[in-house]
């Protein structure tokens, strides 16, 4: 990793963040919501995932079990995580070229 451009360097480091708060966000409304607790609000996990936290987002979904049953996060999160890996990819492609 040393030999990467510094650019290079912080779009993982902005991609490894991002995704790792959208994927704790959905474990930590998950939880909130079987105990009943203050939650994280839609528009919320949303801004985490448009922000480039969407592949985090989409597994944090898939691996807590939540909001499967919105129609809004069943194809945003999929399609914002796709979005995303396309524009990491062209960035990084760029920066290394």
């Amino acid at each position: 990793m040393s030999s990467l451009p510094i650019a290079a360097k912080y779009l993982l480091t902005w991609a490894g963040l991002w995704n790792l708060v959208a994927f704790a966000a959905m474990g930590l409304d998950k939880h909130k919501a079987k105990s009943g607790a203050w939650r994280i609000p839609e528009r919320r996990l949303f801004l985490f995932a448009l922000l480039g936290g969407g592949p985090g987002g989409f597994l944090g979904m898939l691996a807590f079990r939540h909001k499967t049953r919105h129609l809004a996060f069943r194809l945003g999160f999929p399609a914002l995580a796709l979005l995303d890996l396309l524009v990491y990819g062209y960035l990084f492609q760029r920066f290394l070229a």
